[in-house]
This record gives C-alpha cells, sequence and structure tokens, in this order.
C-alpha cells in the first residue's frame, strides 16, 4: 500500500516544472487579452487605423497557430528543458521590445517575437504532465494546467484596462517581466528529461502547409467582421486555408517522418474529444467577446467595469478545473464532461432567452453557472481524449489539440463579432436595441455550437465499448 501511495505521488520537481511553464503561458495568454483593450490608445499615439492595429492579434495568433503543430517534433527532437529557456527568452526578449518600442512596426516585432514563446509553451506543459505525472493523478494535474486558458481570457481585459487607465498601455509588458525571471529560474531547477531525444529531419514543406492554413484560415475569419462572406477579403484567405491543410495532410500522410502524425485521427474516439474540443473553445471565446460588449453597450457600464463583473467567473471556471481532473481521476471522464458540457449550454440558453433584458446581477450569475461548467469539462476532454492514444502519439495529439485551441479563438471571436456588427448595421432601433438583438442571435448560435459540442462528447464516450 505504501509503495502504491508512494508511486501515486507527483513529486515536488513536477509540480515546479508545472508551474515554471504556466507562468510563462499564462503570461501569454493575458496579455494576448489585455492587448485587445488597448486598441484605440496606440491607434491615438502611433498614428494607424482599425485595421492596422489588428495586426497586433490576428499575426500573433497566426504565429502561434503555426508553431503549436510542431510542438511534437520538436519534443521528439530537442530536451524540455532547451525548449523551456528557449521559448522563455524570446518571450522575454518580446516583452523588453514592446515594453520600450518607439513606433508601431517595433511593437509588432515584439508581438511576433513573444508568439514564438507562447507557441512553444503552451503544449510544453501539457507534454510535462503527461510524461511525469502518475496517471492517476493526470486529470488533476491537466485540470490545473487548464487554468491557464480558463483565466486568462478573462483576466486579460481587466488587467490591461486598470493598466491603460491607470498607467500606460507598456506596463501590460514591464509588470510581467518579474514572473517570466521567476518562471525561468524555476525552470531551470525543476524541468527534467525523461525520455530519449533523436535527430530528426524536418520537414519544412510541410511547414509551409501549416503557415498556409493558418494564415489564411485565420486572416479570413478574422476579416468576416468588416467585410462581406462573399468578398475577396474573407474568401480569398479562407480558400487559400483550405488548400494548405489540403496539402498539409496529403504530404504528412506520405512522407516517412511527418512533423506531426495525422493517423492520430484515425482514432474515433479522440477524433470526437477533438472535435468537441474545438467546439467547445468556440463557445467560451466568442462569449467572452459578447459579454463585454453587451454589459457595456446594453447596460451601460464602463470598460472596467465590464471586465470586473465578468472576473468572477473566470475565477470560478478556474477553481473547478482541478476539481473536475479530480472527478475524472476518481470517478472516469463521463461524469465531468457531460455534466460541466451540459451546464454550459443550459447556461448559453437561459442568457439566450433573456438576452433582451439581462441586468447586470443575471448576467454575473448565468456566467458563473457557464464557467462551472466550462471548469468541469474543459482540461477533462483533453485529458480524456489522449487517454485513447498510445504513449508515441499523445505529443501529436496534445499539439493537434492545442492548434485547434488557438484557431477556435478566432473563429469563435469572429463568427459573433461578424453577427453583432451586422445587427448594428441595420436601422431603426437604437444602438442599445440594435446590440442587444445581434447578442441575442449570437447567443443562439453559441448555444447550438455548445449542443453539438455534448453531443459530440456523448458520442466519442461511447466508442470505449467499442
Amino acid at each position: 500500500m505504501a509503495t502504491q501511495a508512494q508511486s501515486e505521488k507527483i513529486q515536488p520537481r513536477v509540480i515546479g516544472a508545472v508551474l515554471a511553464t504556466g507562468l510563462m503561458s499564462l503570461s501569454g495568454v493575458i496579455i494576448e487579452t489585455a492587448m485587445n483593450v488597448t486598441f484605440p490608445t496606440l491607434m491615438r499615439q502611433f498614428h494607424v487605423t482599425t485595421g492596422t492595429v489588428q495586426w497586433i492579434t490576428t499575426l500573433y495568433l497566426t504565429i502561434v497557430a503555426c508553431i503549436v503543430p510542431i510542438s511534437s517534433y520538436l519534443k521528439r527532437r530537442f530536451t524540455m528543458k532547451r525548449l523551456f529557456v528557449t521559448a522563455n527568452l524570446l518571450f522575454i526578449a518580446g516583452i523588453i521590445v514592446d515594453g520600450l518600442a518607439p513606433n508601431f512596426p517595433l511593437l509588432l516585432i515584439g508581438r511576433m517575437i513573444q508568439a514564438f514563446g507562447t507557441g512553444i509553451a503552451l503544449p510544453l506543459i501539457f507534454n510535462i504532465i503527461l510524461e511525469q505525472v502518475p496517471l492517476s493523478r493526470v486529470g488533476l494535474m491537466t485540470g490545473i494546467g487548464t487554468l491557464v486558458t480558463a483565466i486568462g481570457p478573462a483576466v486579460g481585459p481587466t488587467y490591461g484596462g486598470i493598466l491603460v487607465t491607470r498607467l500606460s498601455w507598456r506596463y501590460i509588458f514591464w509588470i510581467l517581466l518579474p514572473f517570466l525571471i521567476i518562471s525561468f529560474l524555476i525552470g531551470l531547477k525543476t524541468i527534467r528529461q525523461n525520455t530519449p531525444t533523436a535527430t530528426e529531419h524536418f520537414d519544412w514543406p510541410s511547414m509551409l502547409g501549416i503557415m498556409v492554413t493558418f494564415g489564411g484560415l485565420i486572416y479570413g475569419f478574422s476579416a468576416i467582421s468588416t467585410h462581406s462572406w462573399l468578398s475577396l477579403s474573407v474568401g480569398g484567405p479562407i480558400v487559400l486555408g483550405v488548400l494548405g491543410l489540403i496539402y498539409f495532410s496529403y504530404r504528412s500522410l506520405h512522407v516517412q517522418s511527418p512533423v506531426i502524425q495525422l493517423r492520430t485521427l484515425q482514432n474515433r474516439a479522440f477524433s470526437g474529444h477533438l472535435l468537441a474540443f474545438f467546439l467547445t473553445q468556440i463557445t467560451s471565446l466568442g462569449l467572452s467577446f459578447i459579454l463585454p460588449n453587451y454589459l457595456q453597450l446594453v447596460d451601460r457600464q464602463t470598460a472596467f467595469i465590464a471586465g470586473i463583473i465578468v472576473f468572477p467567473g473566470a475565477l470560478v471556471g478556474a477553481a473547478f478545473a482541478p476539481v473536475g481532473g479530480q472527478i475524472l481521476d476518481r470517478f472516469g471522464s463521463k461524469r465531468p464532461i457531460l455534466l460541466g458540457l451540459g451546464l454550459a449550454t443550459v447556461s448559453l440558453l437561459g442568457m439566450t432567452l433573456l438576452a433582451r433584458q439581462m441586468s447586470v446581477g443575471v448576467t454575473l450569475a448565468i456566467f458563473v453557472s457557464y464557467m462551472v461548467g466550462i471548469g468541469l469539462s474543459f482540461g477533462n476532454i483533453m485529458t480524456s481524449g489522449l487517454k485513447h492514444l498510445s504513449s508515441d502519439l499523445k505529443a501529436d495529439g496534445n499539439a493537434l489539440m492545442n492548434a485547434l485551441q488557438q484557431f477556435a479563438g478566432a473563429v469563435g471571436t469572429a463568427l459573433v463579432s461578424a453577427i453583432i456588427a451586422n445587427s448594428q448595421a441595420m436601422s431603426g432601433l437604437t444602438l442599445a436595441q440594435k446590440t442587444a438583438r445581434g447578442s441575442q442571435f449570437a447567443l443562439v448560435v453559441l448555444c447550438l455550437v455548445g449542443a453539438l459540442a455534448w453531443m459530440t462528447m456523448w458520442w466519442a464516450l461511447a466508442q470505449r465499448k467499442h
């Protein structure tokens, strides 16, 4: 019994490694969402247009989405400590460049450097968990790992709003610098290599396919809110992205050492988890766009108050992520995932029905309920899905999930912003009424996406029997 208990204990060194990589990943997510509230200030200071300033987010997401898929190759080729050090130093360098940037091009270069660091860091935390945490505790630690995605998007706008209002947008970067240095020192002490690395050929044509795929799709979806769905600005990049995906898929299935093993998708249970993971992230990022706009334009709240109202929901979701992981470790994945996704979907339905007259208190209560559901289910979808893969394919599965998570953010935001913008362009009503109407229709779409995620997971969990 003592030996079994000892084998199930998580080593302090592993907890330190997860903390170090988690701090770095959290910093990336916070800056990504905090910068969105700085756009008006940056436009005035650097004399750039809305279309130009949005490249801060679009280019960042594109680079992260291109780096994450090759994380399985990086894991096989380089040690985890080397990857961690590279990611951390890139991030610190990008922060210093942005903190000192005298013009917009240098600010954009700094964000690009940070994107390379984030793209390496995001999968790293889960690779450490999957490889070095006892199987009976993987659910708990994955839940803790997903705190990054649960709390980061809600903390970011509040953090950015306070600093832009009280100090300067540059402090968004400078304040995080000490935390990254702490992360660097902890990582140097705690990150260890459990598996040998191997020299492996890197397939650059496949990398080109990844860049065309995510570059085209993210840019195309990002343009939906300002251009017609059938315009060349939207359709052209999306078609290019689809062609890039076809090329990348064909090449990956026909080369000896692909950048990422797409045969993971032949596992029906994993593919179902992957789709549900993607759909759930669409609802989360879509809702994180709707609520601040609704609170400001319909309920007449300030940007700061809107951020403060959303913040408790993020904290609750973060708190329930490890709770959901513990439930999975003890009772299996079906209970926390289906219960969590069901609660999230019912919460979206409640928002949909009340969208025309939702008070601040009702908004907060329903959002907290939604985040409880996300906390119970989101990290567990990843844990459960990766359990269906053999050890040699887990890194590839992790790469696919993290890559689609980035793409889902672009899709969810673009989808709801386009719906609300179209409603606001209509005549005959006040801006508040048009925003409420557009928000209700966007919530209907998210509700349907949430229901599809629940049905997909119900199907995927049933695959265990076959």
